[in-house]
């Protein structure tokens, strides 16, 4: 059940954070003049790494204990899709978003950072649908857990 819970709660907590970038933080990037845009993007990698690295540590650690042993009598199936989303959020992460936000640390044009911010939310709801989908798998491996 700990882990489950564990699990739950740094997927939620990631989840959370996904969406408010999704509608919030990413539209606002293209708000951002041109002048101070690059200087922007830096300290916003550097910052945004201390909200979601643990989550990000835990929640894989958790995925692949979970695949190992599933809650209660489950089987290995809900952390198996649980971990393959988790998979696929990491790679648009590395494959996606880090090369646009590579992108937008240089200077660029306001039309370019138009372009790269459209780029940017639009590939985002890739981690935006799979984050999601992992809160619900996680909500019913604690279900899971908790009837045994």
């Amino acid at each position: 059940m700990t882990i489950s819970l564990i699990n739950l709660i740094a997927t939620t907590v990631m989840t959370g954070v996904i969406w408010f970038t999704q509608i919030v933080h990413y539209p606002l990037f293209a708000r951002i003049p041109a002048s101070v845009s690059s200087a922007h993007a830096v300290e916003n990698q550097s910052r945004t790494s201390y909200v979601v690295g643990a989550p990000m540590l835990v929640e894989g650690l958790c995925a692949i204990a979970l695949f190992i042993d599933p809650p209660g009598d489950s089987s290995r199936l809900l952390p198996f899709i649980g971990g393959a989303l988790l998979a696929i959020v990491l790679v648009s992460t590395i494959a996606l978003q880090v090369p646009r936000h590579a992108e937008l640390a240089t200077d660029l044009t306001q039309s370019e950072i138009d372009r790269t911010v459209q780029r940017l939310v639009k590939s985002n709801w890739i981690r935006t649908i799979g984050w999601s989908a992992r809160t619900v798998i996680a909500a019913v491996l604690v279900s899971q857990a908790a009837s045994v």
